[in-house]
């Protein structure tokens, strides 16, 4: 009983960090109606400019802390003023598109100012342990979070509810038209919305960083774990909030004390919580803003034989002739052109937001490399079961989708994704230990295509499964399947008048575009003999999305474009040549392109 509530209390300082986030989830969301991923790296920068005055400025720490808060307070509001604003009539995709560009341009900035190596630094608050009764000990420092977390919800509660702010935000999210004649105006009110809510994320992130250190990714995962206790307040309810935040993370805490051998599973809670939550309140069917939003073009699918015939034959011909660093780069670009079609048939044809196509990569990878770890079948083998075992995954993934869309499936696509990153991926137990996954040198019908013996064979086998997808996905745009897919995203309830069943096209889509991730997953895996699966990240998923966005999501041509800037594809190979490191700037590059093209041209530049 003692262990049970020496977790429960451990678990209760967790969910005082998701609550503190929640809450600046919530003031946006309120303001805005836009749930903002970038909410995390907003906080970073707050974290990382306190720090940088307080221990190398030698500030005083509540004058550094208040500098921090403020920073936060002003990144978010010209967020809002200059980039959500402008997008407010676009769809909610691209308005999600935007924050992930956000939370990529701040993240790639403080990656190249202090690295990604964790930082300890000193807390604030006090760490001695108390006695709580008997056996149990716990750390003030967790305590007094709980107490903050209360404190805040409180503070929130009574502003929202008792002032004239927090009632014209309530009229505003009620109805913006009514609230404009009024005299109320909801850019102001959003803008401040977003200063608040920011303000709580950098005081949060000072607060939380001695706990889980200083690192650039760090906050952008609490606040992924934050956006469960979110969901359960509607988005709108602070004390529900407090609540849910609590109880999440004492759930946390007692499945890690009771799974100690399966490390990421305490931590995946949160992500598991939030698909049971959607699928649950999800909804059926959209509503009418989601029906009038504007969506990005796409294309007809149509080939231009001699254009495809022409770069196939120059880039068949690089990958036999180049040196071997510069074919690499090649085949990286085409694994993940691979990787971008799948995004092509669920985002830009069917208007299904995943955030968890990188995952799903890396589960077709797990097992095409496990498989053939464990029993030695050929290449070709082991690439059509990881293939084949990641439909299913796909389809499953499309279940929720049924009930939940845009802002929704983004949360519950990425709840996923993260679960899996936490419980496979990131488990040695199941990837192989410390040396990963060891497979034989692949061979395609007894003739050796060992990507690091023999690059320009390997190249030319992933370019031969870029030029089939591409085939395939074009084929599918023309033909009566992709007719259903667009009409589903368009207007899914003039589909159902038609006879189109949006359930079959949804699961359809979701097992097309699965199938398509899981091939280009393999086909990047295997190009090492000694297979890891740690990079299959949340994160990774969201670069996807974004390098999506910049090639075009509706057009065939788009993935060619955006797998050129993938981390280790063409562009970082060119960028190098300028001297060394240079390719690190490439996240930064694409982070801004994601916010420019969203601003400017939602359709790519293709």
């Amino acid at each position: 009983m003692e262990d049970l509530i020496r977790f429960a209390l451990v678990g209760l300082g967790v969910g005082a960090m998701y609550v503190l986030m929640a809450q600046g989830l919530i003031a946006i969301y309120r303001g805005s109606g836009i749930l903002n991923f970038a909410l995390g790296s907003i906080g970073m920068v707050g974290v990382y400019v306190e720090w940088e005055l307080n221990v190398n400025r030698k500030m005083p720490f509540l004058a550094a802390a208040l500098i921090g808060v403020l920073v936060s307070a002003g990144i978010g509001a010209l967020v809002q003023m200059y980039i959500m604003r402008p997008l407010r009539q676009r769809s909610s995709l691209i308005r999600v598109v935007a924050t992930l560009g956000v939370l990529l341009t701040l993240q790639s900035l403080a990656i190249l100012r202090y690295t990604s190596v964790p930082k300890s630094i000193k807390s604030a608050l006090p760490v001695n342990r108390v006695n709580v009764f008997g056996d149990v000990f716990v750390t003030a420092e967790r305590l007094i979070l709980v107490v903050i977390a209360v404190v805040v919800t409180l503070g929130m509660y009574l502003l929202y509810r008792y002032t004239k702010f927090g009632l014209s935000t309530s009229a505003v999210a009620e109805n913006e038209r009514v609230a404009s004649s009024l005299g109320l105006s909801p850019n102001r009110i959003a803008v401040f919305n977003w200063a608040l809510g920011s303000a709580l994320a950098g005081l949060a992130a000072i607060l939380i960083a001695p706990i889980v250190t200083l690192q650039p990714t760090v906050m952008t995962g609490l606040v992924l774990a934050a956006t469960a206790t979110a969901l359960v307040a509607g988005f709108r309810s602070f004390p529900l909030a407090l609540a849910a935040g609590l109880l999440i993370g004492v759930c946390e805490s007692e499945v890690n004390s009771q799974f100690p051998d399966l490390p990421g599973v305490g931590k995946a809670v949160p992500f598991v919580f939030i698909v049971i939550w959607m699928v649950v309140r999800g909804q059926a069917i959209p509503q009418r803003d989601y029906l009038l939003q504007k969506l990005p073009s796409i294309g007809n699918g149509r080939m231009r034989w001699s254009l495809l015939a022409t770069t196939v034959a120059i880039v068949g011909a690089l990958l036999m002739t180049s040196p071997n660093v510069w074919v690499d780069a090649y085949i990286v670009t085409i694994c993940f052109a691979i990787l971008l079609l799948s995004i092509v048939v669920l985002t830009g044809y069917t208007g299904q937001l995943s955030l968890a196509q990188f995952a799903i990569a890396g589960f077709g990878a797990f097992v095409s490399g496990r498989t053939a770890s464990v029993t030695g079948l050929p290449f070709i083998v082991c690439l059509v079961l990881g293939v084949v075992a990641t439909v299913p995954l796909g389809i499953l993934l499309a279940l929720p989708a049924i009930r939940t869309r845009g802002i929704n499936l983004a949360i519950i696509t990425l709840g996923l994704g993260t679960a899996l990153e936490l419980i496979v991926f990131d488990n040695q137990n199941l990837t192989g230990g410390v040396q990963g996954t060891l497979i034989d040198s692949p061979t395609l019908f007894g003739y050796p295509i060992d990507a690091g013996a023999h690059p320009g064979r390997y190249g030319i086998v992933t370019l031969v499964g870029l030029v089939l997808m591409v085939l395939m996905v074009g084929n599918l745009r023309r033909g009566r399947s992709g007719r259903r897919l667009i009409a589903v995203r368009t207007n899914e309830r003039a589909a159902a008048a038609l006879g189109i069943s949006v359930r079959s096209a949804k699961l359809y889509a979701f097992g097309v575009a699965a199938g398509i991730a899981a091939l280009g997953g393999v086909l990047l895996a295997f190009r090492q003999t000694s297979l890891g699966f740690a990079g299959y990240t949340a994160f990774g998923s969201i670069t996807l999305v974004a390098n999506a966005v910049i090639g075009g999501l509706g057009y065939l041509a788009g993935p060619a474009f955006g797998g050129t800037i993938a981390s280790g594809g063409l562009d970082a190979r060119i960028l190098d040549n300028f001297g060394d490191g240079v390719s690190r700037w490439i996240p930064l590059i694409g982070g801004v392109s994601v916010i420019l093209l969203v601003l400017l041209n939602q359709d790519g530049v293709v």
